[in-house]
């Protein structure tokens, strides 16, 4: 059948999010079905899908969505301890069900949990299951896959394993650590739901999903130290109820304990594949092995490669210091400043392209420099490096104890540290265009702590970052309103090709930078 016209519900969720830019690539029209639009902005791909504002527990949201739509993916489900939020997943289930076969939809392809039917299942894996069932009884052909842990940074049982193998050395382990368990990597989930588009035989099946490797939880935490180069000790216990583990979760990872308890109620049940349906239906997709899986899961974080969106934002703001937003997504701890400057990006980006050597850091620059002493004695490189040119930089550049990773001509600045921490730490300046005049700089500082001690290090530093950053924020703008705009100068750059000075003019600067 010709498949065009795909919706997406669950568009705002980690599957959804990563499904949608493949589809596009695979030159689908994209529909989304969202109850707050608003959350899309930012996503790289918001222009290039058709949005729609709905909600599947209001059934009179839905029919617009669904017209002239061959394929419905639905993503939704609810991630609670409440007494009623099975209940409301069946409604949900059932209103879209129903509009989806006055649509005249041809297939629902669904993403549930892996688990025996005939098992005593959690209550959230029999939601997962029920949901399934009853987008079937609408009587639009459903492909159901079911999948257990997906191991991809952001997926919530994955990022709580990995927290917690982050953050605590020795492990007290009740019996559910050593449930055995089928990961599958986020890239063979994406596989299965998108080459089931093409695969009609997929229609009216439950199809189990997992990865090469069947191990236990336990595995799981010991696999991610090793590759973190983490130590690591589990003493099992055999005690430990889900509800007091639950809590023990919501203290030392961000997720809280009402996201938790459901997840670990439902660890409790083995969730392996049982069969060769997949095999048979999808022959070219070849499953990876945890291992492989959680390396490639990680490679993000290593490479630096930072997303835009993340969860448990925290917002203060301290008389007149500049908003700070705290905020942490795939292990990694962000923190975000901004201030507006009466400014263009050019003069702005000139300001932040001058930091460092002798120049220095323009506020606390004495702490910069003791950080410099501090990282030499434990054999960091220290300050001692300087600038290669006092004024302008390129990829690969040293400036002090960073190095600059990405640069992006008056509009983005990306350093990373090269001094000894416990972790990887970026700092990133951003710049928006306000007007002609204007512009609003930004400010990030990323931190990858490793273990305790990285989480240790950062909230012993974090109280000098208040003062610090702030201050390099004001001296910044300061600097940058003094500055004469980027088109009244001839701006003096080394050529890569004979490394000698040469003068060109503002209109060219894009060009030599890019070609670097």
């Amino acid at each position: 059948m010709g498949i065009r016209n795909i919706l997406v519900t669950g568009a705002t969720g980690y599957i959804g999010g990563r499904l949608i830019p493949k589809l596009l690539e695979k030159g689908y029209r994209v529909r989304v079905l969202v109850r707050d639009p608003e959350r899309l902005i930012g996503r790289p791909w918001v222009k290039q899908v058709e949005t729609f504002q709905g909600d599947v527990l209001k059934p009179e949201s839905l029919p617009q969505a669904l017209m002239d739509i061959d394929v419905a993916y639905y993503l939704i489900h609810s991630m609670s301890d409440s007494e009623e939020f099975d209940e409301r997943d069946k409604r949900a289930a059932e209103n879209f069900g129903s509009i989806a076969k006055k649509a005249g939809i041809k297939r629902i392809i669904y993403l549930g949990g892996l688990g025996e039917s005939e098992a005593d299942l959690s209550k959230h894996l029999r939601s997962r299951h029920q949901t399934g069932e009853v987008l079937r009884k609408s009587g639009v052909p459903v492909t159901e896959f079911r999948a257990a842990i997906i191991v991809g940074s952001g997926s919530v049982s994955f990022e709580m394993i990995r927290y917690l193998t982050e953050r605590v050395p020795v492990m007290i382990c009740p019996t559910w650590v050593f449930t055995r368990v089928q990961p599958i990597a986020i890239q063979d989930v994406l596989k299965y739901l998108i080459d089931a588009l093409v695969t009609p035989e997929s229609a009216d099946k439950i199809i189990e999903i997992g990865g090469k490797d069947v191990i236990t939880y336990g595995e799981m935490m010991m696999g991610y130290a090793h590759t973190r180069d983490l130590k690591r000790i589990l003493i099992p216990v055999p005690v430990l109820t889900p509800r007091l583990s639950s809590y023990w979760v919501h203290w030392v990872t961000p997720i809280s304990a009402s996201i938790a308890k459901p997840l670990i109620d439902g660890l409790k049940n083995e969730v392996i594949v049982n069969n060769d349906i997949a095999k048979q239906l999808f022959p070219r997709i070849e499953p990876l092995d945890y291992d492989t899986a959680l390396r490639r899961s990680l490679a993000k974080l290593e490479a630096g490669k930072i997303e835009t969106s993340w969860s448990d934002a925290l917002t203060t703001s301290q008389g007149d210091i500049p908003p700070v937003i705290l905020k942490t997504h795939d292990g990694m701890i962000i923190e975000r400043r901004e201030l507006d400057v009466d400014a263009p990006p050019e003069s702005t980006f000139q300001a932040i392209t001058g930091l460092g050597g002798d120049r220095g850091w323009l506020y606390f620059n004495w702490a910069w420099k003791i950080r410099g002493i501090i990282d030499r004695i434990f054999g960091g490189v220290g300050f001692r490096r300087g600038r290669r040119d006092p004024k302008f930089l390129r990829v690969g550049d040293a400036v002090d104890f960073m190095r600059v990773e990405a640069i992006e001509i008056n509009r983005l600045l990306r350093l990373r540290a090269e001094m000894k921490v416990p972790g990887k730490a970026w700092l990133q300046f951003e710049i928006e265009p306000l007007g002609a005049h204007r512009s609003r700089l930004i400010l990030e500082a990323y931190f990858a702590p490793k273990g305790l001690a990285g989480l240790m290090y950062w909230y012993v530093i974090y109280p000098i970052h208040i003062i610090m950053f702030a201050g390099m924020l004001k001296q910044l703008a300061n600097e940058a309103i003094k500055l004469p705009s980027m088109d009244e100068l001839p701006i003096l750059i080394a050529a890569e090709e004979n490394l000698m000075p040469i003068q060109i003019n503002y209109q060219d600067e894009e060009e030599i930078y890019r070609r670097q």
